[in-house]
């Protein structure tokens, strides 16, 4: 264990998302997401539970306030939703009730010395925007700029963080690819690769649009934010295990960082693999669609920081696929397991593996020349109704942190800040309300919803305001 503290302007905070918080699905002319669509369908979400109510917060602002103050972060990352602002996904449709409700949370955040940390896409496009083709079609790239300048001229004089996607390889793989998230779009093998292909586009478009109209003015950074999972090779002395993890790391996070930290394309092993793959398929050309000239320059540099999510580990052996079905997933070529070992959350695939935020760390430094990071999501989900004394998060929270605080002081990592996932319980997309992530206890079978802090809200209050952990 390492005793020492973060850097004196080391930020701390906490995250969020639209559609898991705010309830007041339909309320004053919100339009519907794909979310509510989706989540309205019996048997697509567990216990058929919906984010219709949710944590209610689009009525308790000054309570989540409230909640946040009591922590004491510096930062706090939540999400816009993008059919409240614009019910029909285009600005000739601006609903000033969700223009106010962002605007009374920034105003709030910013009178309690908290930074809003904004993501403009947290996966609930407005319903209206799917109904013309959604992220297959590339009429969004138009779209989400517009979405995204409206914001920029709203909230851009108190908002100096931008995220544009959350996660895009969920949106693309989980959305598109094993269509287990909407818009249930089930095409493993092509429709990953042509929807990142726009949401590559999609978030430059958004970054030179901040940067030609609003940097000078307004002085913000502006990222987008990849999940990551660190992989262990299983025997270090076979080459052919230590190229499949970094495949792997490739495939999940270079797809979207590669274009943007590196030459405005993507890794040369996804372009190979990928390629090699549809020759032996017999297709005409590669699955993997391909940049210009010009659109790779456009691509090239558009993110200021370096922020991810993170959450667990796992191992990873080298392996050979089947060539059929076409997917992404097999064009990998590697098979994951987990250490049993490893203890276990309410998420099967996620694993307390502490040390493995550390070696993700020093990866990012070394793959892309030492970029400012934020870790923007970390934390563990527990399935109980009631686990506020909750002993396992503050030990995933105690061992990562530190594990952080290893790379900062010891590795030279550039690390600029850290959030935890998350402020309260919430809606948990396909689970529903089973997994818990909150610092906050929300009591869902109770209609005020109210709010109780765990023990981990008091750890982690006290991580912050020791900045670390100081030697005793």
């Amino acid at each position: 264990y390492f005793y020492g503290t973060f850097p004196e302007d080391f930020t701390w905070g906490v995250s969020s998302s639209a559609y898991q918080i705010e309830g007041g699905w339909d309320a004053d002319g919100k339009g519907p997401s794909i979310w509510d669509n989706f989540t309205h369908v019996p048997g697509n979400i567990k216990n058929n539970d919906t984010g219709d109510i949710a944590c209610d917060s689009y009525n308790k602002v000054e309570e989540d306030i409230y909640l946040l103050r009591a922590l004491g972060v510096k930062n706090y990352r939540f999400s816009l939703s993008w059919s409240r602002i614009f019910p029909s996904g285009r600005n000739n449709s601006i609903n000033s009730h969700g223009v106010d409700y962002y605007n009374r949370l920034i105003d709030g955040l910013v009178a309690n010395n908290i930074t809003p940390i904004v993501t403009l896409y947290h996966w609930d496009l407005p319903q209206a925007l799917q109904d013309i083709g959604g992220w297959e079609s590339s009429v969004m790239i138009d779209l989400f700029d517009s979405f995204a300048d409206f914001c920029f001229q709203t909230f851009g004089d108190r908002v100096k963080f931008w995220i544009t996607f959350n996660e895009p390889q969920v949106i693309a793989w989980v959305g598109y690819g094993e269509g287990t998230f909407p818009p249930n779009v089930h095409d493993p093998g092509s429709a990953p690769y042509r929807v990142t292909h726009i949401l590559l586009k999609a978030h430059a478009r958004v970054y030179h649009t901040y940067d030609d109209k609003y940097r000078a003015s307004q002085g913000g950074i502006i990222a987008l934010c990849p999940n990551i999972d660190w992989v262990e090779p299983k025997t270090l002395s076979d080459p052919r295990d230590i190229e499949a993890a970094d495949r792997y790391l490739q495939f999940l996070v270079g797809w979207f960082t590669h274009p943007i930290f590196k030459n405005g394309d993507y890794p040369e092993v996804m372009k190979w693999k990928v390629g090699n793959r549809s020759e032996l398929q017999n297709l005409p050309s590669s699955r993997l669609p391909v940049f210009t000239a010009e659109e790779r320059e456009y691509i090239r540099g558009t993110a200021d920081v370096f922020c991810f999510n993170s959450y667990t580990s796992r191992i990873i052996t080298h392996s050979t696929t089947r060539l059929r079905p076409f997917s992404y997933e097999y064009d990998q070529e590697v098979s994951t397991e987990v250490d049993s070992s490893w203890p276990s959350s309410a998420v099967s695939r996620h694993r307390a593996v502490a040390w493995g935020l550390r070696r993700l760390l020093n990866w990012i430094k070394e793959e892309y020349g030492n970029p400012p990071i934020y870790i923007i999501e970390n934390g563990v989900g527990i399935k109980t109704k009631l686990d506020v004394d909750d002993n396992s998060r503050i030990f995933y929270y105690k061992t990562y942190i530190d594990e952080a605080l290893k790379a900062v002081v010891l590795d030279g990592v550039d690390l600029r800040g850290y959030a935890a996932w998350t402020l309260m319980d919430n809606f948990e997309w396909a689970v529903g309300f089973d997994e818990r992530f909150g610092l906050y206890h929300v009591n869902f079978t109770d209609p005020n919803l109210p709010r109780r802090p765990k023990a981990s809200a008091r750890y982690y209050s006290q991580i912050i305001s020791c900045n670390g952990f100081p030697d005793p």
